[in-house]
């Protein structure tokens, strides 16, 4: 199982690279063809990556989602997700060409990482791991979305006037717009995440929280969020600062997977 999931592994590497070149050609072709052609590989891919997330789990005996291989391949998985939804509910194509080379980079680190199956340890021989770390990637995928968002609508007003682009790439205000929708997703998903990490600390260590690194970064993160929301609501708070506050987020998102467990080791180093 594992084995094939490795050839599979690196098919998804192909198809993802693939989708990526074919998105940038279409931006410089202009050919509708094109981008549907991306489009599909970019499905196939999450397709392709779903089987190997599954044969992963069933070679390992457990959930895939346990060390930093297995969150950076699901991680990739999840922004793949969600940019395709939105892709595909906004049609909004080139949204494809911006979220592919940051869903490359993810599942590029994967692919760096340390492939060994271990044995859980005891805290993490629980049926809470499912539900806490499938949130995070959601989370994780649809704050990825805002980051691209976010990038397009800080480039809108720079890009050279073309009538292509103004017709594929949505006004300030839709983006902006779409860009909340996905932050909304996120924080969802890592409140659920918070709390399903919270009793299952309580049952795994005696206690909801602890302060741990990874822990304390991610209510960072959820604050970060939070007061995006706040302002945006109470506030009316739209537009370039709006923008820079989810690129901001987005920061903290990769400071907590990346950051943390490269200089801040803690009860969560095994992710």
């Amino acid at each position: 199982m594992l084995q094939i999931e490795n050839v599979l592994f690196t098919i998804v590497m192909l198809l993802y690279f693939a989708s990526m070149i074919l998105y940038f050609v279409y931006i410089a072709a202009k050919k509708e063809q094109i981008s549907t052609a991306a489009l599909i590989l970019q499905a196939a891919g999450l397709v392709f990556h779903t089987a190997a997330l599954v044969l992963r789990g069933i070679g390992a005996g457990r959930l895939p989602l346990t060390n930093q291989y297995e969150f950076a391949t699901s991680f990739a998985w999840g922004l793949c997700l969600v940019s395709l939804i939105f892709i595909l509910r906004y049609r909004f194509r080139i949204l494809g060409a911006f979220a592919s080379p940051v869903t490359f980079l993810i599942i590029g680190y994967a692919a760096m990482q340390s492939k060994d199956v271990h044995d859980l340890m005891p805290a993490l021989q629980s049926n809470w791991l499912g539900f806490h770390v499938a949130t995070a990637i959601i989370a994780y995928g649809a704050f990825g979305v805002s980051f691209v968002l976010s990038v397009i609508f800080l480039l809108r007003d720079k890009m050279k006037e073309s009538g292509f682009l103004d017709q594929h790439i949505p006004s300030r205000e839709k983006l902006d717009a779409i860009s909340y929708r996905s932050v909304s997703l996120g924080i969802l998903f890592l409140s659920f995440c918070m709390i399903t990490g919270a009793i299952w600390a309580e049952r795994a260590w005696g206690s909801y929280w602890s302060w741990d690194p990874k822990e304390t970064w991610s209510l960072v993160t959820w604050i970060v969020y939070a007061i995006y929301l706040h302002l945006r609501i109470r506030r009316g708070w739209k537009g370039k600062s709006a923008a820079i506050f989810a690129t901001v987020g987005f920061i903290c998102v990769i400071f907590t997977y990346i950051g943390v467990n490269t200089f801040l080791p803690g009860v969560h180093s095994y992710k």
